[in-house]
């Protein structure tokens, strides 16, 4: 009788993480089809246990260096939230600025570097200096705008210094906003020929469909990236809204034998968050510009097609440009003023949520009467897709069986899968171990 051992041992890091796939088909029949996730814990929500109010945000973003001004401003809202601060417009005003600063620079990283080697048939971005050096340079130069237009604002973009519970520890000039203004100006010949560019690969994005529901914050008075209600969405348009008091009946976490991250699910068995979600849930308040891209790019909401999910980032870069420039010469005309910190008014439980670029994330803290930090507890965008992933694939494998794609073919397939999501455990190395057991 034969016999048959097998032994994965994956080192993990949790900085950006580590993903598996693992598909065992045999005779045509699917035994095995799982999205793997194995993550260490690293202690943040105990970290901040008996720390100051005004020292949480900043521990907090270091959660992750891509969406430390997301941690930032999710950390801040929910401390605000627990000790009854209510921040100025113009606090609320700088801080959507540094959000969407945040969401064009992530968004610039991923489809350019980190998705469209895919399409191009390519392993990493690196073969594309030779071939496409032209489009890389562009790629860098938006994201050199992204950064400066982050660090003016936050003090650095990655975990960022000016944003404090209550306001801002410092103010840019009104000479820095304009010339942040001429800098954003002169980047949008590279915007428009990034439309060009996602309009030449868009044949090579897959045909796929799965129905799911979409979560996400929303607003109506523009499209919501720092602040709003949690809406949710089905695949027929039925919408629900959620206090983000009240995350935690919607988020719903679940442990799975696959993985050590938490899986999520609501009203389905799954739901998606990112630019997609966002989309889905928002697309009557973008701006006319972004619509006008989302329309060229053949993207329309309710749209079920999860590899989508990279050209929803596109009309976001879009939106999150115009959005802050629009920001940016408001503050020109008016100049900012020197305001003190808002104090705290009491010290209690509150929570907080923002959009980053991988969807939505909430934070919430505790507080005692002297303002030490009680306990905490963060749900992460990622963490939040991975039972969204593991359903795309259960729908995905049959179908490509059933295309009789190569087992090559089914790999990139998959990877391209999860990499359109843009999860933070897999963007930096932009690869997945895949696994096909015979």
């Amino acid at each position: 009788m034969s016999k048959t051992i097998s032994i994965a041992v994956h080192h993990l890091t949790r900085v950006e993480g580590h993903g598996n796939i693992e598909v065992d088909v045999k005779n045509g029949k699917i035994l095995k089809c799982e999205w793997q996730v194995p993550e260490a814990p690293r202690f943040f929500e105990a970290m901040v246990r008996g720390r100051h109010y005004s020292e949480v945000a900043r521990i907090t973003s270091r959660i992750c260096g891509i969406c430390s001004i997301g941690h930032t401003l999710a950390s801040l809202k929910a401390t605000e939230a627990a000790l009854g601060i209510q921040v100025t417009p113009q606090t609320f005003k700088l801080r959507e600025l540094m959000k969407h600063a945040e969401n064009f620079d992530s968004h610039v990283l991923h489809v350019y570097f980190l998705a469209a080697p895919d399409f191009l048939g390519a392993p990493s971005v690196f073969p594309l200096v030779a071939t496409h050096g032209t489009v890389v340079a562009r790629a860098l130069r938006l994201k050199r705008i992204a950064h400066e237009w982050g660090s003016l604002i936050a003090g650095r973009t990655t975990h960022p210094t000016k944003a404090v519970p209550g306001g801002f520890a410092s103010l840019p000039t009104v000479k820095e906003l304009v010339e942040l203004k001429e800098k954003m100006l002169a980047a949008v010949p590279d915007l428009e020929e990034t439309l060009k560019t996602i309009k030449a690969l868009a044949p090579a994005i897959p045909a796929f469909n799965r129905p799911t529901e979409y979560m996400a914050l929303h607003c109506k008075d523009g499209y919501a990236l720092y602040d709003g209600e949690i809406q949710t969405v089905l695949p027929d348009g039925d919408k629900k809204i959620y206090k983000v008091s009240d995350y935690r009946k919607c988020t719903n976490e679940f442990m799975t034998a696959v993985s050590t991250a938490k899986f999520t699910k609501n009203r389905m068995d799954s739901y998606a968050a990112g630019a997609l979600a966002r989309f889905n849930n928002n697309y009557d308040q973008l701006l006319p510009a972004a619509k006008k891209v989302a329309a060229e790019l053949g993207l329309k909401a309710i749209c079920t097609n999860p590899y989508m999910n990279t050209v929803a980032q596109v009309v976001e870069i879009v939106e999150s440009f115009h959005q802050s420039l629009a920001i940016v010469e408001e503050f020109i005309k008016t100049g900012l003023k020197d305001e003190p910190l808002v104090k705290p008014t009491k010290y209690s439980k509150g929570a907080g949520a923002t959009e980053v670029p991988r969807g939505i994330l909430f934070h919430e803290y505790e507080y005692d009467k002297d303002g030490m930090c009680l306990g905490g507890n963060c749900i992460i965008p990622t963490n939040q897709n991975h039972a969204n992933i593991q359903k795309d694939f259960e729908a995905l494998v049959p179908k490509l069986l059933e295309e009789g794609v190569d087992e090559k073919k089914m790999e990139l397939r998959l990877e391209m899968l999860v990499r359109a999501y843009d999860p933070c455990i897999s963007c930096s190395t932009h690869f997945l171990d895949v696994k096909f057991i015979r």
